[in-house]
């Protein structure tokens, strides 16, 4: 599970790249409760989410920002802890992905990169100096899971023990088999996401490409959706109960960026 005590190859940040970002964090006050603080001009533009005055993500406006350095569609970006985050760009390359932006240090707090796997889903990593990770995680209103969507499982969890250390498991339950990842030497207990086959999701195989989904958790499932709906957002998947696992909805905010809340309950029918 998901903790603040973050080890290497676990998610230990996320954030929503929008051209509007005083839009989207409205949008997200509403649905979270989260409150949005500017790092102001001299951060280029980058914000935090935060809720019970703890951060639970990054906000960074389209044009770029110093932990992203990305561009293009409106999307959230799920990073992950990595001691030296240049060698976990070289990893990349020796794998076969893309570097789309290169580490870069942001002052004193850390180190960051934009990177894609093999198959060309974005994620960041995170090597920290000052600020260790979010400061919320693993309970509602925080992350809680990240789910990559992939056309080869396989592939995949190859690339990510090479570039990360991860070590993934089958995990069976009534609707099949998931793969569960975890960071080295932590086993099934540290499981923190899983991979799921694209083309077996029609949900997640609508955007035709593989990417990381972040969950975040909610107490109510339903509530989120309907009101992701009243706020201009869209319900990619209405809340649904998946038993062993809990009840979960796939969303999007209004500027297109995908995300989904689950409420986690084994007892979940």
């Amino acid at each position: 599970m998901l903790t603040t005590r973050f080890v290497d190859g676990a998610p230990c940040w996320i954030d929503v790249t929008t051209p509007d970002p005083e839009g989207a964090a409205s949008f997200y006050r509403a649905l979270f409760g989260w409150t949005y603080r500017s790092t102001g001009p001299e951060g280029g533009g980058y914000g935090f989410l935060e809720r019970a005055g703890r951060i639970v993500a990054g906000c960074a406006p389209l044009t770029g920002a110093p932990l992203t350095g990305a561009q293009g569609p409106a999307a959230w970006t799920v990073y992950f802890r990595a001691s030296d985050a240049d060698a976990a760009a070289d990893a990349v390359r020796k794998a076969r992905g893309s570097v789309p932006a290169p580490p870069v240090s942001v002052g004193e707090q850390g180190r960051s990169a934009l990177l894609a796997d093999q198959m060309g889903a974005a994620f960041g990593v995170w090597q920290p100096g000052e600020r260790e990770g979010l400061e919320s995680v693993g309970e509602a209103g925080g992350l809680c899971w990240a789910e990559l969507y992939t056309p080869d499982i396989a592939r995949a969890a190859a690339f990510y023990h090479a570039v990360l250390g991860w070590e993934t498991s089958a995990v069976t339950f009534p609707g099949g088999v998931y793969t569960t990842v975890s960071s080295r030497g932590t086993a099934e207990e540290g499981a923190f996401g899983g991979m799921v086959p694209l083309a077996d999701d029609p949900v997640e195989a609508e955007e035709n490409r593989p990417h990381w989904l972040p969950y975040i958790g909610a107490e109510d499932p339903d509530a989120v959706a309907a009101r992701a709906a009243e706020l201009g957002g869209r319900v990619r998947m209405p809340p649904t109960s998946i038993p062993g696992v809990g009840r979960l909805a796939r969303l999007e905010d209004p500027h297109g960026a995908r995300f989904a809340v689950l409420r986690g309950d084994p007892r979940e029918t």
